[in-house]
């Protein structure tokens, strides 16, 4: 049997965790630079017009209006509050799949059936007792009917966010219940083809022959199909695969003209992604960068490029990837124009280990390993870049992404954690 562990509404309870002020009023997260609503609470979804990834200077006067709570984005909060629910789900089970920030697959093989909805309100309950999240819990034996069980276990009241299917009444019972276009692995364009042939729940969409489903649907629809008859076709993946392609890009807070902060920018950015392929024990043989301008503006001259470069070896080392991301950026820069974003992009990825070298490279007299190493230490023990390149600069907040609503940091800033004031007969938390 399979638990699937799902946050509810994740961005907007995290931020109510921390505030308890908040709890049962309409919360709202914003996106990259406030610019459209991308994650909203049940409080915040009743209310009907305020539709989501809408950009928000067009519907602020709304959320005003309704008194809804808008916060930046803060993913540094939301992904050590992530980690806290995959620790306590790993004590549940030895095989934890984490499959997106707010979800998890956990392998409950060997449990007796009638102990699994007992163990999943454990599951539930541990995990709101200990980060104040609520979750729900859908458990069932394969993946993609613990994905329906975890949807009715939040959709259906009367299931207090656990559902187990444990039976084949239950499997058809579930199947019955969910629209085709709500069935995990089902796009909208397959939706309306089985509509077409009058299949509108998941039941029917596993009575259809076999052949049908992998000519019209490929390997992901048969697996699709199998998986909703009870037939594991999905493998635990507790060590993700190594990622081919790492990259970033952000829009500034403002537009810039000058290459020099574009240029911070840039460096800030390959750090970041560098630190990703070292963590993987990767090199890179390829890096693009891209720079473009606000094709939205009515006012702006347009124009957008890109390079890449290639690694004489491939590597990790941060000073030579920047190096050759601002070679690059040199290239394709033109003055006259305000930039809206820059992009990198670390492609042609291979184990460090089956680096080879090169003939005609003429090695450095300088090792950054020990460097490299130091920086990683530092900034894992006291928080992303406390330090850097010197490209990067200290100008960060002249084009770094806007947060004007963004809560603070309180699990991992010690500026930024909170007070409790006992001496009130009303505690409350305050911001130290």
């Amino acid at each position: 049997m399979i638990a699937l562990v799902d946050c509810n509404s994740f961005y907007a309870c995290c931020e109510q965790v921390f505030r308890p002020d908040l709890l049962g009023k309409p919360v709202v997260v914003l996106s990259n630079n406030d610019g459209c609503v991308i994650a909203a609470n049940k409080e915040a979804k009743a209310i009907t017009d305020i539709p989501m990834f809408e950009p928000v200077f067009k519907i602020k006067d709304q959320l005003i209006a309704h008194k809804v709570n808008f916060f930046s984005s803060n993913y540094t909060l939301y992904g050590e509050m992530s980690q806290r629910v995959m620790n306590i789900l790993g004590t549940f089970s030895p095989n934890v799949e984490v499959y997106s920030i707010d979800e998890a697959f956990a392998d409950l093989s060997g449990m007796k059936k009638a102990s699994l909805n007992k163990y999943g309100h454990e599951i539930k309950d541990t995990i709101f007792k200990n980060t104040g999240l609520p979750v729900g819990v859908g458990i069932a034996p394969t993946k993609g009917l613990a994905k329906l069980a975890n949807k009715m276990s939040k959709k259906i009241a009367d299931n207090n966010h656990v559902f187990v299917i444990d039976s084949e009444e239950k499997r058809i019972e579930a199947l019955k219940w969910c629209k085709i276009g709500d069935v995990w692995g089902i796009g909208r364009k397959h939706a309306e083809r089985l509509k077409n042939i009058g299949v509108f729940n998941a039941l029917q969409f596993t009575e259809i022959p076999l052949q049908w489903v992998r000519k019209e649907m490929t390997v992901v629809g048969e697996r699709t199909w199998r998986e909703l008859r009870g037939e594991p076709c999905m493998e635990f993946v507790t060590q993700p695969p190594p990622k081919k392609g790492i990259g970033t890009a952000k829009s500034f807070g403002r537009k810039l003209p000058d290459l020099e902060r574009i240029e911070e920018a840039c460096a800030y950015y390959i750090s970041e992604v560098s630190e990703v392929l070292r963590a993987q024990k990767s090199c890179a043989t390829y890096v693009q960068v891209f720079i473009i301008t606000n094709y939205h503006s009515d006012v702006d001259k347009q124009y957008s490029n890109s390079r890449t470069v290639t690694m004489e070896i491939p590597t990790n080392d941060t000073f030579k990837l920047i190096s050759a991301a601002r070679k690059a950026l040199v290239e394709i820069y033109k003055p006259g124009y305000r930039y809206k974003k820059v992009g990198v992009n670390l492609t042609g990825i291979i184990p460090q280990d089956y680096v080879q070298g090169n003939l005609f490279h003429q090695p450095s007299k300088l090792n950054n390993e020990k460097l490299i190493k130091t920086f990683d230490a530092i900034n894992r023990k006291f928080g992303k870049a406390t330090i850097s390149s010197g490209l990067v600069g200290t100008r960060i907040i002249e084009w770094e992404l806007i947060k004007k609503e963004r809560s603070p940091r309180y699990t991992t800033q010690w500026g930024e954690l909170l007070r409790v004031n006992s001496k009130s007969s009303n505690s409350k938390f305050q911001k130290c």
